[in-house]
């Protein structure tokens, strides 16, 4: 090389582009990433663990007492009109008023809260604003919070949902 060859202009030279594209890649795929994290709704279900960690043995005392109670029923939906047939080891439930909770498993704003009134012994009717379809947690509980039927469901089910107290697997 002499003092009469053109050197090329920093841009020009491979070396540079060489050495610096993967630093410029990822610089711009963080900003990307930082962009799309910031701009995302955070979707949980249950978004406070700690408290749901602590509240672990109320909730299988609940399930305890669903099956002590012998709770078990038949939902029937019609559009968006729900019926509810509760009965207990003793015979038809006499609760003034259920609460049933629907949980979508990923989308914590498509979550649900029914309340179904009793029309007799053991027969109950709830309203749905919006129709729900795919798979769902449920969780009906009576009006004292002192026991729960939980599970997961297909819903709309076209032939029923029934729903019984069981004995949880805890060793």
């Amino acid at each position: 090389m002499t003092e009469e060859t053109p050197v090329a202009p920093w841009y020009r030279q491979p070396w540079f582009w060489f050495l610096t594209i993967f630093p410029l890649a990822a610089i711009v795929w963080c900003t990307f990433m930082i962009i799309v994290a910031s701009n995302m709704e955070d979707t949980m279900v249950t978004d406070d663990y700690s408290k749901k960690g602590r509240a672990i043995n109320l909730e299988l005392a609940r399930d305890q007492a669903a099956v002590d109670l012998g709770l078990a029923g038949e939902l029937e939906f019609d559009q968006r009109s729900l019926a509810l047939t509760l009965d207990t080891a003793d015979g038809p439930a006499d609760f003034p008023y259920l609460v049933l909770n629907l949980f979508h498993p990923t989308l914590a704003d498509r979550d649900r809260t029914i309340q179904f009134q009793r029309i007799a012994p053991g027969q109950y009717r709830g309203q749905l604003l919006e129709d729900i379809e795919g798979r769902w947690y449920y969780d009906l509980r009576g009006p004292d919070n002192r026991w729960r039927l939980k599970g997961e469901a297909w819903l709309p089910a076209e032939n029923g949902l029934s729903i019984r107290a069981e004995a949880s697997a805890q060793g």
